[in-house]
């Protein structure tokens, strides 16, 4: 017979983790006598980031006492107390071998249902006071479940858990867990975990994400990656003759470019980006920078379109050093910011140089001769500062369903409203509707951080859901460090202590290299902080793909292995090491 044998609960409070100040409810202690259960949470527990924990779905969070038993074997311990593993029900019984999504049980005067395994993160090895625990829960099959509240009531140490009700599809939590986890993810399984009612919403789009992908040997998986991480490509830079240099605007140049051996190249999906390596003398350490490629797809030559900033070294190193005949390191196409196929309306909304991936949209979609709706959008300067006005007008001319809106912000004495530009001042909301553009539209956003964040803003308040809204940001992803408060950002910078030797890691879109120590660093991931640069992570042990990220060029090793390989030509920084010198896309 299952029984309750602790209730646990715990408010969130902040604690001090590797000199960063953590929130988190994962402290539980038991409740004497009885607690009331409500639909998102046990009375006087709480969650310390939401984001990641809690919810309708993940409302109660049940561990078993056989497995208590068995990590005290496991890892040699004897001090575990109720909620040790920041469970609130602590049971005798329900194995996750057993139990099955979308079983329904009844303990005291609440009934519950069984939505999904656990999903670990770096604070239950803070709560455990080791590291790898996120990763020893998920490969051993004893994570734990969370309970959807069906009917509110009371519950105590000492009820009987009565099962009521048991799930058409019979998938337990160690199955599901296995499925997502594990490197084996057959489509029959996957299909019948998708038949599986109560599977939380969270789970459901990873195996749905799986189940497009068809899922091979080396792919990585598609469950788990982050969307920067969709489209990994092989490591390294080759050899490019730059064939043409052309002016676009009174600051914008392109460059025109085809494999030095004459060779194919790669075919970019439209938006996608290149990274160059620029060596500013023979002596001098490699910079990287990452371009748009503006042009139409192709596997005969690729056009980057480069701004011209007043101090910017790779600007001022393309202008003043290479011409046409000039050979460049250039890496193979990347990124995730690409033009999805379907009948929904795009639109294309950019400021500044940040047209250079839309156009390449653009011109994927006059060479399909789409018959979508097509907006395209974008703010400038004045017709000095506005480049490929007449190729953008000339491409939207070949569409039977474009539109097109432009913004001078501050328009020159001969600029001709109506001919060069539709009006004065900055893109916003009352252009979106001036415009008539759809609200179930897909929009692919580059420009300025201050321009990105006030048409996603616009776009909200019209009612555009956020998935609807797709941006590139070259300066990289914002940081996701769950449960860290209280930490300015500052800009990427070398460590403090870089010596110079060691493996140079050069994270390429933070513009920072510095020199791998092993004997200060754990992990890439710990490198890059140290350099203050954006990173996303969670568990910090190998399990979760947060932190997957492409590698640009060089080698590394992952320590220890993660339960399953990134995408070849990705890496996971949070166990990876380097080998030889590396770039990340980070």
């Amino acid at each position: 017979m299952a029984r309750l044998l602790s209730v646990n609960v715990g408010l969130p409070r902040d604690i001090e983790w590797k000199g960063r100040t953590v929130r988190t409810g994962i402290w539980k202690r038991p409740v004497p006598g009885r607690c009331r259960v409500c639909r998102l949470n046990l009375e006087g527990d709480g969650q310390g980031d939401m984001a990641g924990h809690g919810g309708e779905h993940r409302a109660v969070f049940v561990y078993q006492i056989d497995s208590y038993r068995h990590w005290q074997k496991q890892l040699q311990r004897a001090d575990f107390v109720p909620g040790q593993f920041c469970e609130n029900f602590t049971v005798e019984g329900l194995p996750d071998d057993a139990v099955c999504i979308g079983d329904r049980y009844r303990i005291g005067s609440a009934l519950f249902e069984v939505t999904q395994p656990r999903v670990t993160c770096y604070r239950v090895g803070i709560r455990m006071n080791e590291p790898r625990m996120p990763a020893l829960l998920t490969s051993s099959g004893r994570t734990g479940f969370y309970f959807r509240v069906v009917q509110e009531g009371e519950v105590g140490a000492g009820d009987e858990i009565v099962l009521v009700g048991e799930a058409r599809e019979r998938m337990t939590v160690a199955e599901i867990n296995a499925l997502l986890y594990s490197p084996e993810h057959p489509r029959d399984r996957l299909e019948r975990a998708l038949r599986v009612d109560a599977l939380s919403p969270g789970w459901r789009a990873s195996f749905e994400a799986l189940v497009k992908s068809q899922p091979a040997a080396g792919r990585g998986n598609a469950g788990l990656a982050p969307a920067a991480a969709m489209h990994p490509v092989a490591p390294g830079f080759r050899p490019h003759l730059v064939m043409a240099i052309d002016e676009e605007s009174a600051d914008v140049i392109s460059l025109t470019m085809q494999m030095a051996d004459g060779g194919p190249l790669p075919r970019p999906l439209p938006g996608q980006f290149v990274i160059l390596r620029l060596q500013r003398s023979a002596v001098g350490a490699a910079f990287f920078r990452s371009y748009s490629l503006s042009g139409p797809a192709s596997a005969e030559r690729y056009r980057i379109s480069v701004k011209l900033e007043p101090n910017g070294a790779a600007g001022t190193y393309l202008r003043e050093h290479v011409r046409p005949g000039a050979v460049l390191d250039v890496s193979a196409p990347r990124g995730s910011f690409v033009l999805q196929g379907g009948n929904r309306p795009v639109v294309l909304l950019s400021a500044g140089i940040g047209a250079t991936p839309v156009l390449a949209m653009l011109h994927a979609l006059a060479a399909d001769a789409s018959a979508r709706q097509v907006f395209w959008l974008h703010a400038a300067r004045d017709r000095r500062h506005h480049p490929f006005a007449a190729e953008v007008r000339r491409l939207l001319s070949t569409l039977r369903n474009a539109r097109s809106y432009v913004c001078y912000s501050r328009p020159g004495p001969d600029d001709e409203p109506g001919v060069d530009f539709d009006a004065a001042g900055r893109l916003s909301r009352a252009a979106l509707e001036k415009l008539g553009v759809p609200r179930e539209a897909d929009v692919y956003l580059c420009g300025p951080p201050g321009f990105m964040a006030d048409m996603k803003e616009a776009l909200a308040a019209r009612g555009t859901a956020p998935e609807r809204i797709n941006v590139e940001l070259f300066s990289g992803t914002p940081s996701k460090t769950p449960g860290v408060v209280g930490r300015a950002a500052r800009a990427p910078h070398r460590p403090e202590d870089d010596a110079d030797t060691g493996p140079l890691v050069s994270f390429a879109r933070s513009g920072v290299a510095a020199h791998w120590k092993a004997s200060a660093y754990g992990s890439l991931l710990e490198l890059a902080e140290a350099c203050d640069v954006p990173v996303r992570w969670s568990c910090r042990a190998g399990v979760c793909h947060s932190c997957e990220c492409g590698l640009v060029s060089g080698q590394v090793v992952h320590e220890p292995e993660p339960l399953e390989r990134p995408a070849g030509g990705n890496l996971l920084i949070c166990c990876a090491r380097p080998v030889s010198d590396v770039v990340i896309d980070l």
